[in-house]
């Protein structure tokens, strides 16, 4: 239905109230009566949660079928707008209406205050009108409802009246000498109460996928935590957070929830030195998968969710898919399974974070030359049995965990803008410059990096660059290269973190 006019009193004198009035979610209707009931307490609860910022102390009243919220005081514009968002990304809530109630005079006066609410509405389309009457009165229902559409049909000529499959529904309520018309429709985000279905962790990175994957999750009433493996260093993980910080702030403020902060170059670094080229991607995979395992145990949450749709990129081939569950204590919820990319971009643009996931690197995809859809379970095993898991110890000692609350209390430690990055990719001001090829050793006898001045480049592979750098000498300035930039930019920036100054990029002419 289209979006109705905002409705002007035509006697003040005359109007007792205004409400919200909030539809329920269809689903929820047909529950059983104990379900229904925890679910509306739940929805209760949220809303007064989710609205306490921008009208505190609102009044939520359960009306079987709806729920009924009233403001404790007026709303000016400003307020109005951020209460009515606000409802919009509740999961739950199927419509919001709002409703303004007056006392019944006369037919004459219900048709005056009608007309201008669906004047704009009506043009050209069938619609019916529908009173909903009860209490002692004088006619019948079938009486007003024909004599309101006879208004409308006046005020209104290009308009027909269709009682079957009407195209617009004019409902009205006259309980006793009270009128209720709902002036404005607003879709609610339909789902399930955030909070009834439990709650699970969410492997965020910080692209398209991960969030979107979330967020369906949030909407079906999973109260979800987030994991972040840091693999691009701290100016990437400020975006995440950002990323992560939308997502709780537009559909899920009602719960504060957590977010994990894993650092994960050592164990990628460790994956490098041991696993074949073709194997790195799905084994990082498992790795992430063993690590938030761990940290969902202690943390008591059943059910882990990722943002993987199936065929999309090498390690979300069905075969890898059942090797990354095969390293999973927990179900894995992969709501995006058999969604397309451009869905998925779609609905990162809705939920508001494609802007911030443009522009993030996807870092586990430079680890794998050549990556292996179908290998088998074997070879995997064979590949991780060199591993140290105490790794992965490690970096879970390391972890840090912040509230949802805090996302954006402080910048990440190291650049975040532009300008650092331009800076990594300048030309250093010294003679002593010397290029690092910071490939894997198989990427590099490929296809070999030539340099103009015929030079021969360092090798040194970025799983070792930490640990060689404490010996190269530091009066030479290195510009560090791989295929895509990619990853020779989160070690420059990395290195920075570390104190070491004189790291850049190699860009090729």
């Amino acid at each position: 239905m289209p979006g109705l006019l905002p409705y002007a009193a035509l006697e003040p004198t005359h109007s007792l109230s205004m409400r919200y009035r909030v539809k329920l979610f269809p689903e929820m209707i047909v529950k059983s009566r104990s379900v229904r009931r925890e679910m509306v307490r739940y929805l209760r609860t949220n809303i007064r949660n989710t609205l306490a910022s921008v009208a505190p102390g609102v009044r939520v009243r359960d009306r079987w079928d709806a729920l009924e919220i009233r403001p404790r005081r007026p709303l000016d514009d400003a307020a109005k707008t951020a209460f009515e968002c606000r409802l919009q990304r509740i999961p739950g809530i199927d419509e919001i209406q709002l409703v303004e109630t007056h006392e019944w005079l006369s037919f004459e006066e219900t048709a005056a205050r009608l007309i201008p609410l669906w004047r704009d509405a009506l043009p050209n389309r069938r619609f019916r009108v529908s009173v909903k009457r009860r209490g002692q009165h004088t006619f019948r229902s079938e009486t007003l409802e024909r004599f309101l559409g006879s208004a409308l049909l006046e005020a209104v000529p290009s308009a027909s009246v269709d009682l079957k499959q009407p195209e617009c529904d004019v409902r009205l309520e006259l309980h006793d000498a009270q009128l209720t018309l709902i002036t404005q429709r607003l879709d609610g985000l339909g789902g399930y109460p955030l909070g009834t279905q439990g709650q699970a962790l969410a492997l965020i990175s910080g692209g398209y996928d991960s969030p979107v994957a979330a967020w369906q999750m949030m909407r079906r009433g999973l109260k979800t935590h987030f994991l972040y493996f840091d693999l691009g260093g701290p100016d990437q993980e400020q975006v995440v957070r950002q990323i992560v910080d939308r997502l709780w702030q537009g559909y899920g403020a009602s719960h504060r929830v957590d977010f994990i902060s894993v650092p994960f170059v050592g164990v990628m670094n460790a994956i490098q030195r041991t696993v074949p080229a073709g194997l790195a991607g799905v084994v990082l995979k498992r790795m992430m998968i063993r690590v938030a395992n761990r940290i969902a145990r202690h943390r008591r949450l059943p059910a882990l969710i990722t943002g993987d749709a199936l065929a999309q990129v090498s390690s979300q081939s069905l075969t890898n898919l059942s090797l990354i569950d095969a390293a999973s204590e927990r179900p894995i919820l992969r709501p995006l399974i058999a969604s397309d990319k451009q869905t998925i971009i779609e609905q990162a643009r809705r939920i508001g974070t494609a802007d911030l996931a443009e522009g993030l690197p996807e870092v586990c995809g430079t680890i794998s030359r050549k990556p292996s859809t179908r290998p088998k379970p074997s070879r995997v095993q064979e590949a991780e049995a060199e591993f140290d898991e105490s790794v992965l110890d490690a970096a879970i000692k390391r972890a840090s965990i912040m509230r949802s609350d805090q996302l954006l209390a402080r910048e990440t430690a190291g650049g975040s803008d532009a300008a650092e990055r331009a800076a990594l990719s300048s030309p250093p001001s010294q003679d002593r410059v010397r290029v690092i090829d910071i490939r894997h050793p198989d990427e590099r006898a490929a296809n070999p990096l030539t340099l103009a001045s015929g030079e021969e480049p360092l090798a040194i592979p970025y799983f070792e660059l930490t640990e060689r750098a404490t010996i190269l000498p530091d009066d030479w300035h290195y510009l560090l290269y791989c295929a895509q930039g990619t990853m020779s930019q989160m070690q420059a920036l990395h290195l920075k973190d570390r104190g070491y100054a004189n790291f850049g990029v190699y860009t090729p002419d």
